[in-house]
């Protein structure tokens, strides 16, 4: 293994846990508070989602070919993240009251918060995506080469579910029923993402950076989507249609997963169970990316994709406390293991020079595919699902375990393209050694 310095580990681990956090209260708390606070259906959580998704996608394809132009990161990282704290402290001001003052009516107000909402989420998508999706990923492949690859990676892959710990223990103390909590919670998080960016200043080493001489801005922009170069590379983009399977896959329920515990199987303390589960799951994923050191891409997406659609299937049957504990952890275990490998393996195919150009691809199949496609998904299994009314009046939606049979169906889908994803690369394998 290529040694790297302790500055590199401790600003992969700093920039990827803030920027992981920012994304967890994104993409698994703005679905709370929408449906808490403004009472959204299925239908707008998915648009929602769904907006992201897009926003996500464009802006990685345009910053990341811009990176890869002047051959700078470290500028876009910083700034990116010093502007997307501040986009998350303006989420403070989406509240009822606020909003009730200038439309006089409580439903118009509702209707005007889901849309604010799904408006902030884009523009902080942008800031987001530039910093994190466009930017620090580039710089991670910049910094890594095929021998630490997978340990980087496994690190980066498990700060998700170390960001949901944080955040579910964080949020625990809150109520989020009430207006209050979203405005401390959204203080909190923009203020430390703020933060992060400026600490990035010192501690960021841009000099890995391999800047790419030609070609035009605008012409690197669609370079990943050229005939030629899909003909060049042809296993990364298989890759990555296995990798937006997996997406969809979690897609289908990942926006709906808190509210299912909270509301349909009626855990108040979800947090504490869940907490464990998190925890042995970081723990898994840490030593899984380095196992992809060891036996490569084909021995380890396997036990990875069992462990998800076990997972699956235990969620599917049963909801007692202990074997939903049991259900989560091996869900847990196969997502982040899988982006782990998925990850890696993307990023040991991405031609030398052009990390920048091919984030925005790889948003492609790991964002947008699977931000337009699960959720829509999700959003039609739940179409009938049962309702409730709330205090207002008003009625809320109650997910079931339509989610996860669904999230499972795409699973298999997954494990049958990756048969054919295996047959191809061996015969490649058998092709490079005779020449």
């Amino acid at each position: 293994m290529t040694k790297k310095s302790p500055k590199f580990w401790l600003s992969l681990v700093i920039l990827s846990l803030i920027g992981q956090i920012a994304w967890v209260v994104e993409n698994m708390y703005f679905n709370v508070f929408i449906y808490k606070m403004f009472n959204a259906s299925p239908s707008e959580i998915s648009a929602m989602v769904m907006a992201s998704a897009v926003s996500a996608t464009l802006t990685t394809l345009l910053i990341g070919a811009l990176s890869d132009k002047v051959g700078k990161r470290k500028i876009f990282i910083c700034g990116g993240y010093i502007a997307w704290g501040i986009s998350i402290l303006a989420f403070a001001l989406v509240r009822v009251d606020i909003l009730s003052a200038i439309t006089s009516s409580t439903v118009a107000a509702a209707s005007l918060g889901i849309t604010l909402t799904i408006i902030l989420d884009c523009v902080m998508t942008f800031f987001g995506s530039t910093a994190n999706d466009a930017c620090f990923n580039a710089w991670l492949t910049d910094s890594t080469d095929s021998t630490n690859r997978g340990a980087a990676e496994g690190i980066n892959a498990m700060m998700p579910l170390v960001a949901i710990l944080a955040v579910f223990g964080g949020f625990m103390g809150f109520d989020l029923s009430l207006a209050n909590s979203w405005t401390i919670i959204y203080i909190i998080i923009g203020a430390i993402v703020l933060i992060v960016g400026v600490v990035g200043i010192f501690i960021i080493d841009d000099g890995a950076v391999k800047r790419e001489e030609n070609g035009k801005y605008f012409s690197n922009i669609i370079y990943g989507f050229r005939p030629s170069v899909i003909k060049q590379n042809g296993l990364l983009y298989l890759c990555l249609i296995a990798f937006a399977l997996f997406g969809i896959s979690i897609q289908i329920f990942m926006p709906y997963l808190i509210i299912y515990y909270e509301v349909s199987l009626a855990m108040k303390d979800y947090v504490l169970i869940m907490a464990p589960a998190i925890v042995i799951a970081s723990v898994v994923t840490f030593f899984y990316g380095r196992l992809y050191d060891k036996i490569g891409f084909k021995k380890a997406v396997i036990p990875a994709l069992i462990m998800l659609m076990t997972g699956y299937v235990v969620l599917c049957l049963f909801t007692n406390v202990v074997l939903v504990f049991i259900g989560s952890l091996l869900m847990m275990s196969g997502y982040l293991s899988g982006m782990a490998v998925f990850g890696a393996v993307i990023r040991d195919l991405t031609p030398e020079g052009k990390a920048g150009m091919f984030q925005g691809l790889r948003i492609v199949g790991q964002v947008l595919i699977p931000g337009l496609i699960g959720p829509a998904i999700g959003s039609m299994v739940l179409a009938n699902a049962d309702t409730f009314v709330n205090t207002d009046g008003t009625t809320s939606f109650i997910p079931n375990i339509n989610i996860f049979i669904a999230a499972l169906v795409v699973a298999v889908v997954l494990a049958l393209f990756l048969i054919l994803l295996f047959t191809i690369m061996k015969k490649k394998e058998k092709k490079d050694n005779q020449q």
